[in-house]
């Protein structure tokens, strides 16, 4: 269950995108997820690799075309802070799976989140409530 939160600069995973973007089976989780993004949407926090495996996921399962999958590239620098993946987010994602045992991709995420000073990382793949490193 997705709980909103009153934390600043929430770092939404791709998965609460996707349910938020793609209207299947899953209603419920669909309607979570658009209501989070629209409660917290001066908030949001996404990385470059949140925005790959979005667009990646939209062209698989719901067949967008190049031009959708422009202007939603367009729609997210525009209206959200962005995490560019570098050089130092790399090497955090590495030490923390490490520590944490997290997955290639979680540390990844956890990283630019930790990177971008966010409070909280919405997203289906973590354990809830897990604190990492005292902040996050």
């Amino acid at each position: 269950m997705i709980n909103i939160l009153p934390y600043p600069d929430g770092f939404l995973d791709s998965n609460i995108w996707l349910y938020a973007l793609i209207k299947n089976g899953e209603i419920d989780k669909h309607e979570r997820a658009k209501n989070l993004i629209l409660a917290r949407e001066e908030d949001i926090l996404v990385s470059t690799q949140v925005i790959n495996e979005v667009c990646v996921n939209l062209l698989r399962k719901s067949l967008m075309k190049e031009q959708e999958i422009q202007a939603l590239i367009v729609a997210f620098y525009s209206r959200y802070r962005v995490i560019e993946i570098e050089r130092a987010i790399l090497m955090k994602s590495s030490q923390l799976r490490d520590q944490y045992s997290f997955s290639f991709w979680d540390s990844s995420i956890v990283a630019s989140a930790l990177h971008a000073d966010a409070r909280i990382l919405f997203s289906e793949d973590m354990q809830a409530g897990l604190i990492v490193e005292g902040k996050l």
